[in-house]
């Protein structure tokens, strides 16, 4: 297939750019308003006990779907008469608007049950509804009244926040951080790009495959957008992997024609060769990659679940348009290719002699493999040492859910959040609604009792129930919070005056959960909490088969590759060393709040789906350099008398002829990823470090010193196979087309 792709190339390289250019207008008109479709949460188990009451307070109390908590803050006290004057009128608008649902305030509840929704200088009030609507609508309806309602009216401030203005706030702000993303990525990878490759053109041609695999997967996520929720985070893993990988392949695709040039070979068989060697390493580690990214959609949040749409899209298009459009450019632009050589213009203007080819083994990376390998132990002890004193601080790991403080502080979401954790008496974020969905033929005093029984636990504030507000095991007042009864079903709200996420907080919960239920009823805890509970839950239930599955996959077709159990073994150890520093560095960083957290806020946890996302996408684009150099260490291998001897020149020609394209791809991979710590969202902020860190560690630290290390050490034993395995790779195993030559002077 990919010979006859080549031929192609070869007969007509026009129309297949032309086809290609196509084939990109039409998924940029389809793909690029996707934006505008996608979602800002899904973060939770939607199968879960805290949505499944999530689902009753809508359905049963209308509280409508999402919260919207607007802060009302006076020059004087909040019921002064012009602070009122604007109040009246915000509930208004609110009550005519038809987009939201159970309004409450501060100046509509009686004293003294309107206490929580004061702050304690009794200057500030809340006014709290929810937004109905699906989520869409939500997002419209809640820019529509908040644009109406903020401000500064007469001197009186008016703040908008809660989940609504979050998750509104986390849409505009994302597509916001794209375009930086975008102003960063591009030029700064073109720059790179002209130095590894030289000529203009051919900088320029992985931009153009990059672009492709961009509008591709777009187009992709909007027919997905079709039939489920898509995550508004995708894009900017579509956007940063896309140039990412079209880079890596068209990289290594280009070098090797020029290796083939160099050995000799006409520009047709170049081609060929190039097709059937680095064309087949390219779909090979495609593959792996995007079956890492597609095990993500075993777990029941949309959130990873967009992930393994974008990152399964993005890969394939990557893949497809580095071995359709490359080949066609490089017959089209034939010498152009290397036209326009800027580094040759820069010695010039610097008076230096053009570079004399050297014989490989004179070449840094055949010396430097050739070092480490004969001091093998020391620097393969340090370098395991450092990984693993890097990776260290996950032990420590606390996970969190995502709220207000993923976005900057200058959004009024993350300003309301941060003045009801420290001005307001009950925060609503730490409340646990707990619904009985089915209290039909209950009795009231058996509801009391165990509202009472709820108040009893330990740094519970309250309980508001049908019958009033219970503190302490007694009843106290009239209702505080948002309760009642409807469509037989009873809604109780316990405040604590706990920390979310916190050691203390968790143990409160099981302590609720263990309180008997009236008449042996079941009950939903809700809020974030139990959200986050339900949240963990889900991702380590299924991680034991997730990471199976991906260990299986790359074990299989490592195999394949190379015939080897012991060097897919090898990757798999060398993998997880890698990543468990990355891992142990966004901990330290965004977790415990050291570096002043890259400028966001920590609070003292991560959130539950980020290292497992970083896992699968950092551990599949791993695979990329994996294949990459393994694959070129076995062409060596095949090729020689396959001694001790052998199996090091192997490993040292291999890198020798891969060292320099994995270096270049893995700099500007991680100058594509470091572009989102530039991101207002510290979700994504959060994400391109650990990618950033996980990919300069697997080419520098891994590649580089620890793959020599161990094919030194282990020798003939690299390529070993039971006998049965190698009568089945026989068969089944993916080889080159031709024995590898050895290499010349400027190999």
């Amino acid at each position: 297939m990919l010979e006859r792709i080549a031929r192609l190339a070869i007969a007509a390289p026009g129309k297949v750019l032309m086809v290609a250019g196509l084939l990109a207008v039409l998924l940029g008109i389809f793909g690029v308003p996707v934006a505008d479709k996608l979602s800002p949460s899904g973060f939770q188990d939607p199968t879960a006990e805290s949505s499944r009451a999530a689902r009753l307070l809508t359905e049963k109390f209308g509280q409508g779907n999402v919260p919207l908590v607007i802060v009302v803050t006076a020059p004087d006290r909040y019921d002064s008469p012009r602070t009122v004057v604007v109040v009246t009128g915000i509930l208004d608008q609110l009550n005519k608007s038809g987009k939201v649902a159970g309004v409450t305030s501060a100046w509509t509840t009686p004293q003294p049950a309107n206490a929580a929704l004061l702050s304690a200088d009794q200057r500030s009030g809340l006014i709290v509804t929810g937004i109905v609507g699906d989520e869409a609508r939500q997002q419209a309806y809640t820019k529509e009244i908040t644009e109406a309602i903020v401000g500064d009216r007469n001197g009186v401030q008016v703040l908008a926040g809660g989940a609504a203005m979050v998750n509104l706030q986390v849409t505009e702000q994302s597509k916001r951080d794209l375009l930086v993303l975008e102003a960063i990525v591009v030029p700064l990878s073109f720059l790179v790009l002209i130095w590894v490759f030289g000529g203009l053109f051919a900088a320029a041609l992985p931009v153009g495959v990059g672009v492709l695999a961009i509008l591709g997967s777009l187009a992709v996520l909007r027919a997905v957008t079709s039939f489920t929720d898509v995550s508004i985070f995708a894009l900017n893993l579509t956007t940063a992997m896309g140039l990412a990988l079209a880079i890596d392949y068209t990289l290594l695709m280009v070098s090797r024609y020029r290796d083939e040039l160099a050995e000799g070979a006409g520009r047709e068989q170049a081609l060929v060769t190039t097709m059937r060697t680095a064309g087949r390493t390219v779909l090979f580690s495609a593959v792996i990659v995007a079956l890492c990214m597609a095990v993500l959609v075993l777990f029941p949040m949309n959130f990873l679940r967009s992930f393994a749409y974008a990152g399964v899209a993005t890969v394939a298009f990557a893949a497809l348009a580095a071995v359709l459009v490359t080949p066609a450019a490089i017959v089209l632009l034939g010498d152009r290719l290397n036209s326009l050589d800027v580094r040759r213009a820069i010695r010039r203007m610097l008076g230096r002699p053009e570079p004399v080819p050297k014989p490989v083994e004179q070449q840094f990376w055949y010396r430097s493999t050739k070092f480490v390998m004969r001091r093998a132990v020391p620097i393969g002890l340090a370098v395991v040492a450092l990984l693993a004193v890097l990776g260290a601080p996950f032990f420590g790991v606390k996970p969190g859910f995502p709220d207000d403080r993923v976005l900057p502080k200058s959004a009024s979401a993350h300003q309301v959040g941060d003045m009801l954790r420290a001005d307001f008496a009950i925060d609503s974020d730490s409340e646990v609604p707990i619904v009985i969905p089915d209290s039909a033929g209950l009795d009231r005093a058996a509801i009391d009792r165990y509202a009472a029984a709820l108040s009893a636990v330990s740094e519970v504030n309250s309980v508001s129930a049908p019958s009033g507000t219970f503190i302490g095991g007694r009843l106290a007042g009239p209702p505080l919070a948002a309760t009642g009864e409807a469509a037989g079903a009873t809604l109780l709200t316990v405040g604590t005056s706990l920390p979310l996420f916190s050691d203390s907080s968790e143990t409160q919960l099981t302590r609720l959960h263990e309180v008997p239920t009236p008449g042996g009823r079941d009950v939903e805890f809700g809020g974030l909490a139990q959200t986050n509970r339900d949240s963990v839950a889900a991702i380590t239930s299924r991680l034991p088969l997730v990471l199976s599955l991906m260990a299986a996959i790359m074990l299989v077709l490592l195999f394949l590759l190379t015939g080897s159990v012991v060097l897919p073994l090898k990757a798999l150890i060398l993998n997880m060393l890698s990543l468990s520093a990355a891992f142990g560095a966004i901990v330290w960083v965004f977790q415990d709040g050291h570096l002043g957290a890259l400028g966001t806020t920590a609070t003292g946890t991560l959130v539950a789906n980020m290292p497992v996302l970083l896992f699968c996408v950092a551990f599949g684009l791993s695979m990329d350099y994996e294949v990459f150099l393994v694959s070129r260490i076995r062409e060596f291998w095949l090729a020689s008398p396959q001694t001790s001897a052998d199996n090091d020149e192997s490993v040292a020609l291999g890198l020798a002829h891969t060292g320099r394209v994995i270096t270049a791809a893995a700099l500007i991979m991680a100058i594509s990823f470091a572009a989102l710590i530039a991101a207002q969202v510290a979700l994504m902020r959060l994400f391109g470090t650990g990618l950033t860190l996980a990919i300069l560690m697997d080419a520098t630290l891994v590649r580089v010193v620890l793959v020599p290390v161990f094919m030194h050490a282990m020798g003939k034993w690299n390529w070993w196979a039971p006998a049965p395995l190698v009568r089945l790779h026989r068969v089944l195993g993916i080889s080159e087309s031709g024995a590898a030559r050895p290499a010349k002077a400027g190999g």
